[in-house]
This record gives structure tokens, C-alpha cells and sequence, in this order.
């Protein structure tokens, strides 16, 4: 072999580390990795700005891999560039917690940008990255001092330009003009199914001119200087994204398997394997891989000199502006501001005071004023729904094509579009996004926020209107099941407030929760201020308190959100009947387990066996904290079409019932 390898041996390489790995493991798809190896030789080698020994460095240029099922692309790259993926690493592909999952998981594996696999949402992510690329570049660089500057790069496949996720999010980075996103498309013409023509016949090119991108078609996948001709014109286009149409062929090299639906995900075989490195002309043993193409493939170095670069030029950057400068640092490090516990819990005590009968909703818009003014990297956004959800506050400022320095960005009808970006956003760093829609439209967009409590990141969601107390729009707004779906999501934060300050508490503890995605749920009539001390106003951050002063209760009833109102009304008529009760409010049930044991006790003690829970949901989640002993008093039907209180009267989730359970109980 030559000194200096040819592109072709480069690229080679990765087809032979992605085929051998996925034949060891015995499952796999090899065919993906070797039909965009020459893609990604001529991507990584002469244009992606990254730094293999500092995955985190912050100018880096952002690599996503949409179609994550050819993750053994992605883990050849990083182990050929030099990042800490060694060859034990691939030959533990897909196996117990290896360093090479199946999919590519974000935390797993040092320069792995996001967790992808389920299609289209790698894609979505990668428009947040541009957005927060965009907006912390007009928020920060000054007079020539770029120090946000960098590429969003991302592979699809036909599969995630079909999911419907794709359609939202890309039409919404055509209208923010994301120019430093580049997209390549690997038009192979082939899914598991076979070849897509069966199925998928969109002009993509038309369509994406249609979103306002700029499109370059036919590029052949398999020819470096058509692939950096396209690269070079979409870099040089600022105002659009751009999408690379690249001809490939799946499996490529495969001597039977290539361009056919056989090597999408199924191991080739060892006699196809042998065929292969036949005909690609690479001689070599199962994952060896030759000095001089190691050589030609390792980034340290050149990784190492362009963050030194890029340090050099940000010491200039804080010489001139020291103050925005220290920001910078403290947004990426994801830290709040060294003021923020005391002015928050400041703002609390105040709503307290206050003791507003409001909706929750309209809470929540009130701590957004509150708290917005001490996080200049909030960054919020509405499906369409500012309105309803409230979730504009007096320092919001829109984030637009031509002004991109904003916090508030106008997602439009795309609930799940707006959660993968939110996504993006928060991988990217600098930002806390959050986003809102009614709690029924969590639907849309629930596994993107699947993928934030997979990937633990901070993505806040509002949703109002949160139960059948929304009233005449009906079932198909009413919801019943969402908050138990959520709640039962691993790793998911779930509040419900029961008035203005449990709003508060909810809006903070979401703010500051680092580990994961946080899901607050308003109401969208008005609520009663309860009557707090202090012990219970700091008990709320626990997720659970008792609400009312029972120092012994034979019964405990247990609610959130707008029926904490319903138990207390029944508590006192039960009270007035000479019977001990205590109510309890549950805002959040997953910070409240997470207590220790004497707390939880201190608050639902065992010894009281006679249990009701009441919530305008599905009733069945409550089951946990009642017993199979216990009452419920919820939802098991879809809602109907009425005034809100007509509603509740119909489905029984009224004080009569809840004293009726407790007696019936108590006997």
C-alpha cells in the first residue's frame, strides 16, 4: 500500500470495520455505512471542525446521524479520528453496556451528538443546533469576534424524509434561514422493505425548494469531487440550509448484496464479507486497520490546533467584552446564575403573599416574568398556541430569519417538530428551552420527549388545558390518559400545581433539574389560593405536603391540580362530621418518591390504610398510593362535550363524591 493512501482506501476503511463488526455481533446494518462511507471520508477529512480530545469543546462543528441504525458509520469515524472508541469498543458492537449500542445513545460514547434511531428525529435535533447556533452567535459575537461559528451537519436516509417529523422541522428551517445547516441525503432508493419506489415518490428536491432550502441534486455519493463541489456551494450560501441529494449505492462493494434491500440490516455473511474485500481491494483481517491509513484518518492533532485557534481568539473576545464573556462560559456550562435560588425563592414568597385566585396557566405566564428577567438563556416557544398557553412573557422577543439575537421562537402546528428541536437546543448548550401545546397534543409529540428523558436533557414543556375542566371543546381536546403516560416515563418530571404558588415551585424545580425533561401541566380555569406557612411552602419542592394541619387522620385523600380545591371542600364537610382527615397535594409524584423513606411517611403514613385519591384523569395510576383498598375518583372514559362543571358533575368528580368514598371507607 502507498504512503498516502487514496480517498477510496479512507473510506474503506469505515465499510470494513462497519461490515465486520455487524457480522460479529450477528446483527446489525452494514448496508448504510458502506453506501455513505465516501460521504463521510470526504465530510470528516476535509471539512468537519472537531476536536477527538475535547468532545465538548464548544465551537465544534455538530455531526448528527438521522438514520442511526448505520451507527457502525458513526463509531468507525469516531474510532478512526481518534476519539476514545478503541477496536475492543467495535468489537463489542450492540453488546451489554459496550461503548457501540445499537443505536447511537448520547452519553455512551464521547462525540456522539444525540441519541438517534427512531427516523426523523436526528434531523429535527440537528435544526435546534442550528437555531442555537444561530441565536447564541447574535446574542454573543461582537465587532468581528466570532466565537459562535460553527456547521450543523446531518446524514437522513429515505426513511426519515418520510416520517412526517421531517416535514415540520424543515419547513420551519427554511423560514429561520439556517444556513450553516447541511443536510445529505442518501437517495439509495432502497428501505427495508425494498426499493421505495413502491412508496415514496416525492420530488424531494421540489419539496425542499418548496420549504426555501437550497438544494444541489444528483451528486454522486461515490465521487470526491462532486461531493466537496457540493459542500463548497452549500457553505457558501449563508441564508439557506441546504440539502445534498447524493446517489448512493446501499451495500456498496457487497459483490451480491449491493443496492439490494439484503444488506440494509442483516449481517452480509462470511462468504459476502470475503467477496467484498475481494472486490474492494482491501486484503486486510476482520478490524485491522493498516499504519498509514490510521495515520491519514487520526484528527488529534489538527483538532487540538483548531480549538487552540479558537481559545486564542476568545481570550481577545473577553479582553474587549469580559462580561459577556464570563456569560458565555456560565451558559455553556449549563450553570443558573449565582443569584438565581435567592431572587427565585424571593418570587415565591411574593405569590404567596399575593394569594391569587388564577387559572394555573396564567401562573405559569406570571413566573415566566418573574424568572425570565434572571435567565437571559431561556428559550421558549409555543406550538401555535402563545395564546391559550401563555407562554409569551413581557421580555420575549421572536426569533426571526432576519433577527436571530431573540428567546421566543414561533414553532407554528408542530407539536413534535417543536419538541425534538427543543431537543436539539438543549444538547447544543447555552439555552434552556422549553415549549407549549394543550396537554392532549403531548401525543404528537410524545416520543421526542421520550428521547429527552432517554437522553437527559433539559427540555421543559408547558401544557394547559389538562383535563376535562377545559370543557365544551370536547374529547378530542379533553385529556384523560396523557398525565399517566407521563408520569409512568422513565426519568420524566411530571407537574401538576394546584395554585399560583405551586405554579412557581413547579416552574423552578423544572429550571434547575439538569438529569432530565420536565413536563408542567396548568389548568385552564381558575384555581384557589391555598393558605400556606412556611413549612408547607418550602414542603411543595418535595413533591408532596399535607395541606391541611391532621396530626393523627383516619383518612387521607390525595390530589393534584384543580381537584386539590374538591378534597379540601370535602375535608371540611368530613371535618364537620367529626372525622380527621387530611388532605394531601401531590404536584409532582415522581419527586415526591424520591424522598426519603421518613418523609413520605410524615406524609402519607401507612398506619392510615383509609385512602382516596381524586383527579380529573385516568384513574388507574393512583392505584400505588391508595392500595388495592383504597378510592378512586377519576376518569375511565373519554370526556364529552359540555361547560366544565356540567362535566365534572357527570363524570363524579365532585366533593359529594370524595366524602362519600372517605365514609364509605371509614364506615
Amino acid at each position: 500500500m502507498p504512503s498516502t493512501p487514496n480517498r477510496r482506501e479512507l473510506a474503506n476503511a469505515i465499510r470494513a470495520l462497519s461490515m465486520d463488526a455487524v457480522q460479529k455481533a450477528k446483527s446489525g446494518h452494514p448496508g448504510m455505512p458502506m453506501g455513505m462511507a465516501d460521504i463521510a471520508e470526504v465530510l470528516w477529512r476535509d471539512y468537519l471542525s472537531h476536536n477527538p480530545g475535547n468532545p465538548h469543546w464548544a465551537n465544534r462543528d455538530r455531526f448528527v446521524l438521522s438514520n442511526g441504525h448505520g451507527s457502525m458509520l458513526l463509531y468507525s469515524l469516531l474510532h478512526l479520528a481518534g476519539y476514545d472508541v478503541s477496536i475492543d469498543d467495535l468489537k463489542k458492537f450492540r453488546q451489554l453496556h459496550s461503548k457501540t449500542p445499537g443505536h447511537p445513545e448520547y452519553g455512551y460514547t464521547p462525540g456522539i451528538e444525540t441519541t438517534t434511531g427512531p427516523l426523523g428525529q436526528g434531523i429535527a435535533n440537528a435544526v435546534g443546533m442550528a437555531i442555537a447556533e444561530k441565536t447564541l452567535a447574535a446574542q454573543f459575537n461582537r465587532d468581528g469576534h466570532d466565537v459562535v461559528d460553527h456547521y450543523t451537519y446531518v446524514f437522513v436516509g429515505d426513511g426519515c424524509l418520510m416520517e412526517g417529523i421531517s416535514h415540520e422541522v424543515c419547513s420551519l428551517a427554511g423560514t429561520l434561514g439556517l444556513g450553516k445547516l447541511i443536510v445529505f441525503y442518501d437517495d439509495n432508493g432502497i428501505s427495508i422493505d425494498g426499493e421505495v419506489h413502491g412508496w415514496f415518490t416525492d420530488d424531494t428536491p421540489a419539496r425542499f425548494r418548496a420549504y426555501g432550502w437550497q438544494v444541489i441534486p444528483n451528486v454522486d455519493g461515490h465521487d470526491a469531487q462532486e461531493l466537496k463541489t457540493a459542500i463548497d456551494t452549500a457553505r457558501a450560501n449563508k441564508e439557506q440550509p441546504t440539502l445534498i441529494c447524493c446517489k448512493t449505492i446501499i451495500g456498496f462493494g457487497a459483490p451480491t448484496k449491493a443496492g439490494k434491500e439484503e444488506c440494509h440490516g442483516a449481517p452480509l455473511g462470511d462468504d459476502e464479507i470475503k467477496g467484498a474485500r475481494e472486490k474492494l481491494g482491501w486484503p486486510h483481517a476482520p478490524f485491522e486497520v493498516p499504519a498509514q491509513i490510521a495515520a491519514a484518518w487520526n484528527a488529534r492533532d489538527a483538532g487540538a490546533k483548531r480549538e487552540a485557534a479558537w481559545n486564542k481568539l476568545f481570550d481577545a473576545y473577553a479582553a474587549k467584552h469580559p462580561q459577556l464573556a464570563a456569560e458565555f462560559v456560565r451558559r455553556m456550562r449549563g450553570e443558573l446564575p449565582a443569584d438565581w435560588n435567592e431572587k427565585a425563592n424571593a418570587y415565591i414568597r411574593d405569590v404567596a403573599a399575593k394569594g391569587e385566585t388564577i387559572a394555573t396557566r396564567k401562573a405559569s405566564q406570571n413566573a415566566l416574568n418573574g424568572y425570565g428577567p434572571l435567565l437571559p438563556e431561556l428559550l421558549g416557544g409555543s406550538a401555535d398556541l402563545a395564546g391559550s398557553n401563555l407562554t409569551l412573557w413581557k421580555g420575549a422577543k421572536g426569533i426571526s430569519r432576519e433577527d436571530a439575537s431573540g428567546n421566543y421562537l414561533y414553532h407554528g402546528v408542530r407539536e413534535f417538530g417543536m419538541t425534538a428541536i427543543c431537543n436539539g437546543i438543549a444538547l447544543h448548550g447555552g439555552f434552556i428551552p422549553y415549549g407549549a401545546t394543550f396537554l392532549i397534543f403531548m401525543e404528537y409529540a410524545r416520543n421526542a420527549m421520550r428521547m429527552a428523558a432517554l437522553m437527559k436533557q433539559r427540555n421543559i414543556q408547558v401544557y394547559t388545558h389538562d383535563s376535562i375542566g377545559l370543557g365544551e371543546d370536547g374529547p378530542t381536546h379533553q385529556p384523560v390518559e396523557q398525565l399517566a403516560n407521563l408520569r409512568l416515563t422513565p426519568n420524566m418530571s411530571v407537574w401538576r400545581p394546584a395554585d399560583a404558588v405551586e405554579s412557581a415551585v413547579a416552574w423552578k424545580a423544572a429550571i434547575e433539574r439538569k438529569s432530565g425533561p420536565s413536563a408542567l401541566v396548568f389548568s385552564r380555569q381558575n384555581l384557589p389560593h391555598i393558605p400556606r406557612d412556611e413549612a408547607k411552602l418550602a414542603a411543595i419542592a418535595r413533591g408532596g405536603y399535607a395541606v391541611n394541619d391532621v396530626a393523627n387522620p383516619q383518612a387521607i385523600i390525595i390530589a393534584t391540580g384543580s381537584e386539590v380545591e374538591l378534597a379540601m371542600n370535602a375535608a371540611k364537610i368530613l371535618t364537620e362530621k367529626g372525622r380527621a382527615v387530611r388532605v394531601v397535594s401531590l404536584p409532582s409524584t415522581d419527586v415526591f418518591d424520591a424522598q426519603d423513606a421518613a418523609y413520605r411517611e410524615s406524609v402519607l403514613p401507612k398506619a392510615v390504610r383509609a385512602r382516596v385519591a381524586v383527579e380529573a384523569g385516568i384513574k388507574e395510576y393512583w392505584r400505588r398510593y391508595v392500595g388495592l383498598d383504597g378510592e378512586i375518583i377519576g376518569m375511565e372514559t373519554f370526556g364529552e362535550s359540555a361547560p366544565a362543571a356540567q362535566l365534572y358533575k357527570e363524570f363524579g368528580i365532585t366533593t359529594e363524591a370524595v366524602v362519600a368514598a372517605v365514609e364509605g371507607l371509614l364506615g
